[in-house]
C-alpha cells in the first residue's frame, strides 16, 4: 500500500476495511470475533476497541500460522469458526449466513467461499474431481492445468473447530512460499472422509481483496456508484 498505516486500517468510503468486515459479521449475528493482529497491531486494536478480542501473530509465517495463534482462545469450544480476511471488505451478511447454513450436515467439515474469475491469476485454485472438492493449490505451486481453473479461493471459510485445529497440526511449509498455508488444513478434513463444500459467490466483487492503492480506489468507485444508484431508486 506504500503506507505506514496497516493495510486493514485504510479507509473505504469513510470506514476502515476491517470495520466493514466486523460490521458485516455482526449483521450476520456473529459477535464473538477474534482478530489476529501483527504489524502495528496496537492501531488496529485502538480502532476496533472492545468490539473484538485480539491475539498476536509476532512472525508472519502464513495464513495457517495466523490461525494457529487462535487455538488457545478456542480451547473447549466445539462449534463453527468463520475465518474472514480484514482486507476483504464487501462480503455481505447474507453471504456469511449462507456459509453457516452450509455446514449443517454432520458430514461437512468445512466450506470455502469461492469466486469464478475470468482471469484467476494470483488466486489459489479450487481443484475438484467429478465436482467434488479435492484441495486448494496456490498459484505458485500450481501446474499449467491447475492454473487454467477459474474457480478460486476467496480466503473466507467456515470450519468445524475440531477439524480446523487438528488440520493445522498437520500442515508444513514445504511449498513455493515457505509458509503455513491455511487451505492445507482442508486436506485433513478430506482425508477423514468428510466433505469440504465450495460456495461460489454470485458476484465475485464481494470477495475482492485490497493489496494496492489502485485496488482500493477501484473498490471506492464501485461502492460510491452503488450508493449513488440506490439513492436514485
Amino acid at each position: 500500500m506504500k503506507s505506514e498505516l496497516p493495510k486493514v486500517l485504510h479507509p473505504l468510503c469513510g470506514k476502515s476495511l476491517i470495520e466493514h468486515v466486523v460490521d458485516s459479521l455482526n449483521s450476520a449475528g456473529i459477535d464473538d470475533i477474534l482478530v489476529v493482529v501483527g504489524y502495528r497491531g496496537e492501531e488496529v486494536i485502538e480502532k476496533l476497541g472492545g468490539r473484538c478480542k485480539y491475539v498476536w501473530q509476532h512472525e508472519q509465517l502464513g495464513t495457517g500460522h495466523a490461525v494457529m495463534q487462535a487455538e488457545d482462545y478456542f480451547k473447549g469450544y466445539d462449534g463453527n469458526i468463520i475465518i474472514a480476511c480484514g482486507d476483504v471488505p464487501l462480503i455481505k451478511p447474507e453471504t456469511f449466513k449462507g456459509l453457516i447454513d452450509s455446514t449443517e450436515e454432520i458430514s461437512t467439515g468445512a466450506a470455502v467461499l469461492t469466486m469464478i474469475q475470468e482471469n484467476p491469476a494470483g488466486y489459489g485454485r479450487i481443484v475438484k474431481n467429478n465436482n467434488i472438492f479435492v484441495r486448494i493449490v496456490e498459484e505458485k505451486d500450481a501446474d499449467d492445468e491447475q492454473r487454467s481453473i477459474n474457480e478460486v479461493n476467496s480466503g473466507t471459510y467456515i470450519f468445524k473447530s475440531r477439524y480446523l485445529f487438528e488440520g493445522l497440526k498437520r500442515i508444513n511449509t514445504e511449498n513455493a512460499q515457505g509458509e503455513y498455508y491455511l487451505p492445507d488444513a482442508l486436506n485433513y478434513i478430506v482425508s477423514e472422509g468428510l466433505t469440504v463444500k465450495t460456495i461460489p459467490m454470485a458476484d465475485s466483487i464481494e470477495g475482492r481483496g485490497i493489496n494496492t492503492r489502485e485496488e482500493l480506489l477501484s473498490l471506492e468507485q464501485y461502492v460510491s456508484k452503488k450508493i449513488e444508484d440506490k439513492s436514485h431508486e
